[in-house]
C-alpha cells in the first residue's frame, strides 16, 4: 500500500530523484543533508562570509543567504568569491521574496535558488477574490510568462531550485479556491513544478513549511501522493518548520515536525528555523539526522493492511473516558518519580506543584503533571489534582486507594487473584512484535476491551518505536478497543538536548496523528542533577502537547529565525516580548523580522509584532494591521495595550 512513504512498519527512504547543488548530491540514497542560513546583511559581505565560515563549521552542507533585491542578489558574487577565495566550497543558496529579477541574477551566481510560490508572482493583500475556471486559467498564464525565464536560467547554468510554500503566503488567488489548507499548499507548489518540468527541468527540490507541526506534517504528505499519482516519481524534500520560535519551545516544534516525517523515511535535506544565531541551528539538525544514521532496516512488525486514521486530516482517537483520561479530555502528563527512594513536598515543585508552609496550601502552576508514578506512596498530603501510580504490589499496601493507582505489567493483569481499583488501572503493553507477544495479544486486548477501569500504557524497546506503537494502535482499532492510552518514552541519551529530540519525535509523531491520550517519559540522569531532569522533563512533555496542539499549557510564540531583512534585534525584542507575555496561557504572538515574513508568514498567530522599517514595528491582530509605523522604543508597550483592548491580557500573579 503506497500512500505517501515506503513503508509504515520500518524505517526505509523515500526514493526520490537525484539533484545536484554544486559539489553536492542531494536525494535519492545519499545523506540527509543540514542546512542554515544567515542573519546578516547580505551587503555586509564580511560579515556575512563570517558567519557563513562558522555556519559551515559546525556543520552545514548548505548555506542560503537573502536576497531581497537586485543589489543583494548582485552582492553575492562577491560573497561566494570570498568564501571561496578562503577554501570554502559549500554551496550557497538565494532565499528570494517577490522579485524575479533578483532570483534571476541570483541564479547565474549561486548554485540554488529559492523562490515562494506564494509571493514570487502572486501578491497577498488578504482579499477574498472569486476566479472563474478561465480567469484561475489566466492567471496560471501569466506565472508561466513570469516564472519560465528563471527556469531556463537554471537550466542553463546548472542551478538547482527549491519551490518553497509556506502556509502563512499563500496567494488570494490559492487562497480563493482551496483555502488556508495543506491541499492549498500542495497545489501552490504543484503550479510552479508543472512550468518547470514543462521545459525539461528537474533540478528541483520542494518544501511545505507552516508554523504549525500538524499542517506541515499533512502538506508534505499531500504532495509526495500528488507528485506520485501525477507524475510517478517525487522530487527531494526540504523539511523545516518555518518561525519555530527559540530555546526548547522552538527546538521541540520543529522536532515533532521535521521528526515526525523523517521517521518514515521522508526528508533529503533539513533546516531548524530557530530565532538563535544560525550556527546554533545545526546541532539540532545533526541530532535530529543521526537518529537515521545506520538505521537496520529490517523489521518484524506485522505490515499494516488498512490504515484506521486520516493521514492528512487531524482526529483524535476516539476512547472511553477513565477518570480524567482519554474522550474529551486534555492528555495526561504522568511524571516519573520512581528513581526517587524518598520524596518530600518540595520535591513537587519540579512539575508545577508549589508548597506554602505558612498557609498549608499548594499553589498548582499551569503546566503541572496529572500523576507521578513513585516507588512507594509519598507519606505526606498530595495537592487535590494529583493523582500517584504505583507498581501493582506495592499499591496493593497504599493507605489512599483514592489518591493511589495500580500499575500492573500483562502478566500481573491477567492473574485470576490480581487485586485491582474499582476505578482506574494502567496496564503495561510492550509493543516489541516477538512471537510471543504476537500469540497472546489477542486475549490481551479482548480482556482489556472489557474492562472500563483499565488504560493501556504503550511502550516499545524497538529501534523503529514510533512504527512498533503505531502498528499498535492499528490493532486496538481492528479489536474496537476504546480504552485510552499512555504513551511510554524512555531516553538513554546523556544530554537533555538529545533527550528531547528523542521525546519529541517518538511521541509527537503519534499525538500528531491523533494517538494517545497522555505521555510519561523515563529518563537517564547525573544523581548530583535528578531534579533538574525532573523540571526539564516536565518542561518538554508540556512543550510536546503545546506544538502537537492537543494541550495548550502556555503562551505560544510564533518567531522567525532572523536573516538580513530583519529591521530589528529579533533575539533580544523575542526574550523581552517573552518576559512580559509569558504567563498569558493559549495566546498566540507572532514576532516577525520584517515585511516579507510578516503577515503572510504568521499564518495562525492571534497577535502580530512586525518589523515594517528600520526600528520601526506595525501591530496586528489577527491578519488586520492596528497600529502601523510605530517606533520599537515603545512598541512592547503598545503590544501590551493591544492586548488589553482585545481581553488577552491579564496581570501576572506573584
Amino acid at each position: 500500500m503506497q500512500l505517501y512513504c515506503e513503508s509504515l512498519t520500518s524505517y526505509k527512504r523515500l526514493k526520490t530523484r537525484v539533484v545536484k547543488i554544486g559539489n553536492l548530491l542531494l536525494g535519492g540514497n545519499h545523506p540527509i543533508r543540514v542546512q542554515t542560513m544567515t542573519t546578516t546583511d547580505t551587503m555586509d559581505t564580511l560579515a556575512t562570509v563570517e558567519q557563513s565560515i562558522r555556519c559551515i563549521k559546525a556543520g552545514a552542507e548548505l548555506v542560503r543567504i537573502t536576497a531581497p533585491s537586485k543589489k543583494e542578489a548582485e552582492n553575492l558574487q562577491l560573497i561566494k568569491d570570498e568564501l571561496r577565495k578562503r577554501g570554502y566550497n559549500t554551496p550557497l543558496v538565494a532565499d528570494i521574496h517577490f522579485t524575479p529579477n533578483a532570483a534571476e541574477i541570483a541564479a547565474k551566481i549561486v548554485e540554488k535558488v529559492r523562490v515562494n510560490p506564494g509571493n514570487y508572482v502572486d501578491k497577498k493583500k488578504f482579499e477574498q477574490i472569486e476566479y472563474t475556471d478561465a480567469e484561475y486559467q489566466e492567471e496560471i498564464d501569466r506565472i508561466k510568462e513570469r516564472f519560465t525565464p528563471l527556469v531556463l536560467i537554471c537550466k542553463e547554468y546548472g542551478t538547482a531550485m527549491r519551490i518553497g510554500t509556506n502556509h502563512g503566503s499563500l496567494s488570494d488567488r490559492i487562497m480563493s479556491r482551496y483555502g488556508d489548507t495543506a491541499i492549498g499548499m500542495v497545489e501552490s507548489a504543484m503550479e510552479f513544478l508543472r512550468i518547470a518540468r514543462g521545459e525539461d527541468y528537474h533540478n528541483i527540490v520542494l518544501s511545505m513549511k507552516s508554523s504549525n507541526p500538524q499542517v506541515m506534517v499533512q502538506a508534505y504528505r499531500l504532495l509526495i501522493q500528488h507528485m506520485m499519482n501525477e507524475f510517478g516519481e517525487c522530487y527531494p524534500l526540504h523539511l523545516g518548520v518555518t518561525e519555530a520560535g527559540d530555546g526548547e519551545d522552538g527546538r521541540i516544534k520543529s522536532a515533532i515536525g521535521i521528526g515526525t516525517l523523517l521517521e518514515d523515511g521522508i526528508g533529503d535535506t533539513v533546516r531548524v528555523s530557530l530565532t538563535e544565531n544560525p550556527e546554533l541551528e545545526i546541532p539540532v539538525c545533526r541530532d535530529l539526522v543521526n537518529r537515521y544514521k545506520g538505521i537496520d532496516t529490517n523489521s518484524i512488525v506485522p505490515e499494516i493492511n488498512k490504515l484506521v486514521y486520516d493521514p492528512f486530516n487531524y482526529k483524535r482517537r476516539d476512547t472511553i473516558q477513565i477518570e480524567n483520561i482519554g474522550s474529551k479530555q486534555v492528555p495526561v502528563v504522568i511524571a516519573d518519580y520512581s528513581k526517587f527512594n524518598q520524596i518530600s513536598p518540595d520535591d513537587f515543585s519540579f512539575i508545577g506543584y508549589q508548597y506554602n508552609t505558612t498557609t498549608d496550601k499548594w499553589n498548582i502552576a499551569d503546566a503541572a503533571a496529572d500523576y507521578v508514578y513513585c516507588k512507594a506512596e509519598p507519606d505526606f498530603k498530595l495537592p487535590g489534582t494529583l493523582k500517584v501510580l504505583l507498581d501493582a504490589k506495592v499499591w496493593n499496601h497504599a493507605n489512599d486507594k483514592s489518591k493511589c493507582y495500580p500499575l500492573f505489567d500483562c502478566n500481573e493483569y491477567f492473574k485470576k487473584d490480581a487485586v485491582k481499583s474499582p476505578s482506574l488501572n494502567f496496564v503495561m503493553i510492550d509493543c516489541n512484535w516477538d512471537e510471543n507477544s504476537i500469540s497472546s495479544l489477542n486475549s490481551i486486548l479482548e480482556e482489556v476491551k472489557q474492562d472500563h477501569t483499565a488504560v493501556i500504557c504503550l511502550s516499545s524497546n524497538n529501534k523503529n518505536a514510533v512504527q512498533s506503537i503505531r502498528r499498535m494502535f492499528i490493532e486496538l482499532s481492528s479489536h474496537q478497543v476504546m480504552n485510552p492510552v499512555i504513551i511510554i518514552c524512555d531516553s538513554s541519551h546523556e544530554t537533555t538536548d538529545e533527550s528531547l529530540i528523542h521525546y519529541a519525535v517518538e511521541t509527537g509523531s503519534l499525538l500528531i496523528d491523533g494517538m494517545g491520550d497522555g505521555v510519561c517519559f523515563g529518563y537517564h540522569y547525573d544523581n548530583s542533577d535528578k531534579q533538574t531532569t525532573i523540571q526539564q522533563i516536565n518542561s518538554i512533555a508540556f512543550g510536546i502537547l503545546q506544538a502537537t496542539r492537543t494541550r495548550i499549557s502556555k503562551t505560544e510564540y510564533i518567531s522567525c529565525p532572523s536573516c538580513g531583512r530583519t529591521l530589528f534585534d529579533l533575539q533580544e525584542t523575542t526574550a523581552k516580548i517573552r518576559s512580559v507575555t509569558n504567563h498569558l496561557k493559549g495566546v498566540k504572538i507572532a514576532i516577525m523580522g520584517c515585511i516579507v515574513n510578516g503577515p503572510g508568514e504568521m499564518a495562525d498567530a492571534d497577535f502580530g509584532y512586525v518589523g515594517s522599517g528600520v526600528d520601526k514595528i506595525t501591530l496586528y491582530k489577527g491578519k488586520e494591521v492596528v497600529k502601523r509605523n510605530i517606533n520599537s522604543d515603545v512598541a512592547v508597550e503598545e503590544l501590551i495595550n493591544l492586548l488589553k483592548e482585545n481581553n488577552a491580557w491579564v496581570e501576572k500573579s506573584e
